[in-house]
């Protein structure tokens, strides 16, 4: 049963089971998680909030009331509507105009495990307000391993459309961010989010198999992503490739991903692809990649021994246009 009410925000409680929140949690002793830090941790603070903040202000409140769990004990828990809370906290302690002492909420008694969690994922892996995937597989994790709850309710949870593949995915790579990722990140800042996707797709059995293959384990890839040597995250997938070529490896480990995918481009070249092709076009695809060269290409070529077999052809193009020049003026 529930009901349509004015609370007020005094007496409601944060969820901090929420995955959002709980994601920064274990990054705060208890004393340290007050007003400020749960401002912070839901982002009510910062620009990505702004739009809700001032829609909020402007109508003097919210549209959509928040969702409150009234348990048994008489406390109320927010479950869906964390952030909507703590924007009416901070305008409160910021003495902005307006009434923000009472806040729209639909009120449920005492709702059971089954039932609040519906609710989250109605709201948050499926709704409008939805969580970053980070967020969503810690819960999706939460819910499979914690709570055992079977996969064909995870699938009907995330709207039915999922396949199970992808929810097993989503959970290992969650699992593998905080056994592998996570130890390697000595500052807490530097633990980010959004290598998420990256770790989504190592768990493709090919990109497994190819590090296994090369010697390489999932501590290896995790120190790759703390040394930012994925340009993007869908560069993952081009792992297989790259360690199956020495000097795409070796672009690899001196550069990043973006550097090694040149190599792979350059390898997949041959010259009987090549040969057809009108002289004069080859020269201007030249002249464009010449006129777009940057400086440190050029200190490679300058300094880098690596580089020597590249400066050499460049030396040779040089020579070989210069003969057919002279050969031209005489």
């Amino acid at each position: 049963m529930s009901n349509y009410i004015e609370l007020p925000i005094n007496k409601i409680e944060l969820d901090r089971s929420n995955p959002r929140i709980a994601n920064f949690l274990d990054l705060y002793s208890e004393d340290e998680v007050n007003s400020d830090t749960m401002a912070l941790l839901l982002g009510t603070v910062t620009e990505s909030c702004a739009s809700l903040r001032e829609s909020i202000k402007e109508n003097g409140g919210i549209i959509h009331p928040i969702i409150v769990n009234k348990n048994l004990d008489g406390r109320y828990v927010v479950i869906e509507g964390n952030t909507r809370l703590q924007i009416y906290r901070d305008f409160v302690k910021a003495n902005i105009p307006g009434n923000w002492d009472y806040i729209k909420a639909i009120v449920y008694d005492d709702l059971n495990s089954d039932d609040k969690h519906s609710i989250r994922l109605q709201a948050h892996l499926i709704g409008p307000r939805e969580w970053d995937p980070y967020s969503k597989a810690k819960y999706l994790n939460y819910l499979a391993n914690e709570e055992h709850m079977p996969m064909n309710v995870l699938i009907a949870y995330c709207g039915g459309n999922t396949k199970a593949s992808e929810i097993k995915h989503m959970i290992l790579a969650y699992q593998d961010m905080q056994e592998f990722y996570r130890p390697l990140c000595k500052d807490d800042s530097i633990f980010n989010i959004k290598k998420f996707h990256g770790f989504v797709e190592l768990q493709n059995r090919n990109v497994i198999d190819s590090l296994i293959l090369h010697g390489y384990n999932k501590t290896n890839f995790s120190q790759w992503m703390v040394d930012e040597k994925f340009s993007k995250m869908e560069d993952v997938r081009k792992i297989p490739d790259i360690l199956n070529s020495k000097k795409a490896t070796a672009a690899f480990f001196r550069e990043d991903s973006k550097a090694a995918k040149k190599i792979l481009a350059v390898e997949e070249i041959s010259s009987d692809s090549l040969k057809d092709v009108p002289y004069d076009l080859l020269a201007k695809e030249l002249i464009k990649r010449m006129d777009d060269f940057k400086q440190k290409e050029i200190d490679l070529l300058r300094h880098d021994v690596d580089y020597a077999g590249k400066l050499s052809t460049l030396k040779d193009v040089i020579e070989s246009v210069q003969f057919i020049l002279d050969e031209v003026d005489r």
